[in-house]
């Protein structure tokens, strides 16, 4: 049963513990530890033998949830001036203009997930040259065995979600052999140790005065958040938080990217969710009315704020702001840190893992279970 909304609960350690009895909070902390492991695994793995090919024309990853999202930080990090396209396929069907000249990625945490596996098939039928990253001795594994593929095992951390940089970072070493990504070592461990200050002043003992995960988790409740991000590297992170508080805190959440947002999301400004703030115990409509208090709550933009934007995007996000802010609704911005574009995505996605997982704790959810995919799976009839 669920312990109920308590906003408190985040002030009190013992009661976050309590809360998380699946460990989520011990997942997100170890992304670090993850991406030092990961460059090992895939080092040991033979990853540098993919340069012996020769530069593929493009690079297909498939993956599902909390694995697929490696494919689209990978092309996020290789950025629009990578030399060839990255393309992340989630579904049954791989493209059919791929072929032999081109690199496909199967990425499961378990190494069993159903449509990756699909895809990697038909990848070694049309003779693809192949790379999995996955669950040790796995259908993964064993298909890259019958097909000469090169296998980088995967140490699950626990939840697919939570493992990400254990199952990005042998992309992201596969990019670089392939002189796509200009990703030195220094550069791999900078983005852990900012991994590591994350995860210092997002702890669990950290006041939510002082915790700006905290903080903004409890900023968010009740609200429907719209996180916008301002670069093509800044809107998967943005994505990303936004899987992030379907799958940890249950909560939904509407992702963009300026300037996309900015002809079409933004309409909903003057829609009827940004109307919802300040309706009042008083308003018989207000739909948040017997779910959070009787605080006001409507629309919250979330702005994960990159380093580096177009001009153009800049200003929009100042106005995006203005119009928000002037319309009563709550912004709350994210800015990267870093100037790689590995480290500018690892702080923006840290903090946002730990925001979903505080934000599950103070709704009372469990942040680890997702019931409802299982569910799903099991009534699914097998194809």
């Amino acid at each position: 049963m669920s312990p109920g909304i308590d906003s408190g609960r985040l002030d009190d350690p013992g009661a976050i513990e309590e809360a998380d009895p699946g460990g989520m909070l011990r997942q997100v902390a170890s992304s670090a530890a993850q991406l030092r492991e990961a460059r090992l695994l895939a080092a040991e793995a033979g990853i540098d033998a993919l340069a012996e090919d020769g530069r593929p024309r493009a690079i297909v990853v498939t993956g599902m949830g909390g694995s697929g999202i490696s494919g689209d930080v990978l092309a996020a990090v290789c950025g629009p001036g990578c030399a060839v396209p990255v393309v992340t396929v989630r579904g049954y069907h791989l493209p059919g203009w791929v072929g032999a000249a081109d690199l496909v990625i199967a990425v499961s945490c378990s190494g069993a997930t159903e449509e990756t596996l699909v895809v990697a098939a038909e990848a070694a039928r049309r003779g693809c040259r192949l790379l999995f990253v996955g669950g040790a001795d796995s259908p993964l594994a064993e298909l890259a065995e019958r097909n000469r593929g090169l296998f980088v095992p995967v140490r699950s951390v626990g939840q697919p979600r939570a493992t990400l940089w254990g199952l990005t970072v042998p992309l992201l070493l596969a990019a670089r052999t392939l002189k796509l990504l200009d990703l030195p070592d220094e550069v791999l461990e900078s983005a852990a140790g900012r991994l590591e200050d994350v995860a210092h002043r997002c702890r669990p003992g950290s006041e939510p005065f002082v915790n700006p995960a905290k903080r903004i988790a409890l900023d968010l409740m009740g609200d429907v958040p719209l996180v916008w991000g301002t670069s093509p590297l800044a809107g998967t992170a943005a994505y990303r938080f936004c899987c992030q508080l379907n799958e940890n805190a249950k909560y939904p959440g509407v992702w963009g990217e300026l300037p996309e947002s900015g002809h079409n999301q933004v309409v909903a400004f003057d829609g009827y969710f940004a109307s919802r703030r300040g309706g009042g115990a008083d308003d018989p409509d207000d739909f948040f009315r017997d779910r959070v208090d009787d605080a006001e709550h409507g629309l919250h933009l979330v702005v994960l704020r990159d380093t580096e934007e177009h001009p153009q995007v800049a200003r929009r996000r100042e106005v995006t702001g203005e119009l928000a802010r002037a319309r009563g609704i709550a912004v709350t911005e994210i800015s990267a840190e870093g100037g790689h574009p590995l480290e500018r995505i690892a702080t923006m996605i840290a903090l946002s893992d730990y925001i979903t997982v505080y934000l599950a704790i103070a709704l009372g959810a469990d942040p680890t279970p997702v019931s409802a995919i299982q569910e799903l799976k099991a009534r699914i009839v097998d194809i």
